[in-house]
Formats: C-alpha cells, structure tokens, sequence
C-alpha cells in the first residue's frame, strides 16, 4: 500500500516557555504543504515483530533501526503483535529544513498499518500513538490549517484567509539541528496571541508575525537570510522561516516560477489551501 507524506509551514511561531519535562511551550500556525515523499509498506512472511527498511532519494540521517518510520512500527507492534512488513521510504521532502517531514512520513506508517491490517483506530487513538513519536506528528492525522500551543499537542482548528494564496518553499544545502536550534533561544511569554494577530491581512504579517528562530539561524546562517529578503524583493507578501529552519517560505497573491532564482536550492511551489 501506497502514501504520499507531505510537508507542513509554520506562520508565526513563538517559544514561549521552558517546560519541565525538557520541551518548550509554543504557538504556531501549522499549513500543510504538498511537497511529498513516497511510502509504501507491504506485509513480509519474516518472524512477527520486524520491519525491513530501507530508502531512497534524500538522504536520510541516522539507522534504519533510529527512523521514525520504524519507531512508528514498533508503537503499534507492541499492541497489536504487527506481522513483519517492508517499509520503503522515497525522500523527496529536504531533511533540516523545519518541514515536518520525518514526521510526516511516522503519521503515513501509522495511518497505512492501520489500513493494512484493519486495526481500525480512530483518529484520536492515531493521535495518542502520532504525541509518542514527536510534538508535531498528531497535525498530520488530519492535515489543515491548525492553531498549535502547548509543547505542540493542543490543536485547535483556525480560519485563515489564504485561498488562492501560492507558495514558494526554499530550502538551501544548509542543515539545521531542532535540537540544537532550541538551545540557541530564550523562551519569551507575548502580551498578544499570535491567533489574534494572524487574523489581520496577510499584505501586514510582514513585521509582525514573526518566528522566534529567524534571528538565531540568521545569524548562523546568513545565506537563509538572504533567501527571505529575495523572497521579497521578488513580491512575496509574507516570507518566514518554516519551524526552526532551514527553508524559508514566501507568499504570493499570484503564481510565481522563480526556480532560476534559487538554483542551488531545492524548491516546491503550489497553492497550500
């Protein structure tokens, strides 16, 4: 069986708070985007209990043993006693690049072993088991626009006026650690909820809705600056890193091909809603 895992982008994202369980309080809006992998899993005669990983395309970081994809597996394995199956990831969604992909492709293992095997979980039992793999893993159960806070677990449906709005993902051949990228700031609480302000034009996001990351990776790394400032200069009515980096997103009220512009990165375009 056959899934396509698409990526996601974060307009505004706030850090607000150091929690004690070691993860951070946030606030973000989370869209998801149609940059895609590809994930088929099919069920292997081997021993009950193994996965058979292996990928293509993008590299992927880490052991096959480490990859969400099979930390997905091994969730539901322990409580349903899972038939070994083969699990083939074809990485097309850059990797470091505050996306969501290898989330992304955790949720598709989930909701593919839950078709494959007709587990017949409800998309809140999906959600408990998506919170054990990462933070922002239960958004892509049902991927739309969502209002996210907490350490990325309390989800509440938004209306956002972005129809007919095109994106343009940019990711440059820099790799940037989301772990190390929280070490880098300071949690600050806001006198302002950023649902509140995302409910303003998108033409006066441009200094207001802003991403607690951009001022530490930028000046790491100021060539994903230099991306968000061509982004404007191109027409974009918003541009922003996406999570703790390293693509950066821009906004048009209008297509846009502007693949010649950014020819040593990888690039997707399309409409998000």
């Amino acid at each position: 069986m056959l899934a396509f895992p698409n990526c996601k982008i974060n307009i505004g994202l706030y850090v607000t708070e150091k929690r004690s369980d070691g993860f951070h309080n946030i606030e973000t809006l989370m869209i998801p985007a149609y940059w895609q992998d590809m994930l088929e899993i099919i069920p292997d005669d081997r021993p009950s209990g193994e996965t058979d990983f292996r990928s293509t395309g993008n590299r992927v970081f880490g052991s096959k043993e480490k990859n969400l994809c099979t930390k997905a597996y091994n969730l539901l394995s322990e409580k349903y006693n899972l038939p070994s199956v083969k699990i083939h990831l074809h990485k097309i969604i850059p990797v470091g690049a505050g996306l969501g992909g290898g989330s992304s492709d955790a949720v598709s293992t989930l909701l593919l072993l839950n078709k494959i095997f007709k587990l017949n979980m409800s998309d809140e039992e999906l959600k408990n088991f998506a919170s054990q793999i990462g933070s922002d893993c239960p958004f892509f159960i049902n991927p739309k626009p969502i209002y996210v806070s907490g350490k990325g677990d309390i989800l509440e449906p938004v209306k956002i006026k972005l129809k007919n709005i095109f994106c343009i993902i940019v990711k440059p051949r820099i790799h940037v650690s989301t772990a190390q990228a929280y070490s880098w700031i300071k949690p600050q609480k806001r006198k302002e909820s950023l649902k509140d302000i995302l409910q303003l034009p998108l033409n006066e996001w441009k200094d207001i809705v802003t991403n607690d990351f951009e001022k530490v990776v930028f000046e790491k790394y100021p060539a994903v600056k230099n991306i968000k400032n061509r982004l404007y200069k191109l027409g974009a009515s918003y541009a922003s890193l996406s999570g703790s980096g390293s693509a950066v997103y821009g906004l048009f009220t209008e297509e846009k091909h502007l693949d010649t512009y950014f020819r040593s990165c990888a690039v997707w375009s399309g409409n998000i809603l």
